[in-house]
């Protein structure tokens, strides 16, 4: 009985074997411009979602104002206070290609789902069918980091654009553009949500040995002082609060690319 068990096991293992050298192989035979032209498809399947994301967006482009607008204080504008109207175009297609910026940012927001999930069926034959199943939680947790970094950085926002608006109240009349204000607030939010995607980056590399969790954990003391320098920098004004938040929020980011590494990375998926 127990032979026969082995014998079965055995069997079952060699089955697996095979799979996984036909799928290598399957892998293996396929040529640079087949990688290529697979990744040209799933380029266009992410920017047709991305455009029909923007098509949308743009009917509720005055919601999006609006919502944009919140932080900025009433001092930007001189004539604001006077007009009821916080900010100024100075071009005749400012106003629309304001409205198109906006658009598009909503609409690469909309379609981040696609992106991540065609991101990974990209990548997904090179892994492992263990590592496969992941890929519901890959997307998952991509986009609520991505919401959560967005989120955040709408918040802090209002603190970089008073104190920028202020500075130089003194000496100069304010007359915030719409173009520069919402170029600012697109990169700023942005910037932000890419930021929450590193942990999975770093899940990433992890996979193909380009980074470990041991290397992470001893080097944490120093990591965490370096981003704590960085973010004192990188913030786009003198507040207090920037600063901080950012720190933190790399410091957390850091330890829970610790976490994934540890829940997602197995030694025995690592290449060789």
């Amino acid at each position: 009985m127990t032979s026969k068990m082995d014998t079965q096991d055995s069997l079952a293992t060699l089955n697996n074997v095979s799979q996984q050298d036909e799928d290598n192989e399957d892998l293996a035979s396929m040529s640079l411009m087949d990688h290529l032209e697979e990744l040209r498809w799933r380029i266009f399947k992410v920017l047709i979602v991305v455009v029909i994301g923007s098509t949308i967006a743009f009917f509720f482009r005055n919601w999006l104002i609006k919502l944009l607008e919140a932080p900025l204080p009433d001092t930007a504008n001189f004539l604001g206070l006077k007009t009821g109207h916080p900010l100024v175009v100075t071009g005749l297609t400012e106003g629309f290609t304001t409205y198109l910026l906006i658009s598009i940012v909503a609409g690469t927001i909309i379609a981040l789902p696609v992106l991540l999930y065609q991101t990974w069926a990209f990548i997904a034959p090179g892994l492992y069918e263990h590592e496969k199943k992941h890929a519901v939680p890959f997307v998952f947790i991509g986009l609520m980091l991505f919401v959560v970094g967005i989120t955040l950085g709408y918040i802090v926002l209002r603190y970089p654009i008073q104190w920028l608006v202020d500075f130089a109240s003194d000496s100069f009349t304010p007359l915030v553009t719409a173009g520069s204000y919402f170029s600012f607030v697109a990169v700023f939010i942005l910037v932000f949500g890419l930021i929450f995607e590193l942990p999975l980056v770093l899940t990433f590399l992890a996979r193909f040995g380009l980074v470990s969790k041991e290397t992470l954990q001893t080097k944490r003391a120093v990591s965490h002082i370096i981003m704590w320098v960085v973010a004192t920098f990188a913030t786009p004004g003198a507040d207090p609060y920037s600063p901080i938040i950012l720190g933190i929020v790399m410091s957390f980011l850091y330890e829970l690319t610790i976490i994934f590494i540890h829940l997602f990375v197995k030694p025995e998926s690592l290449e060789a």
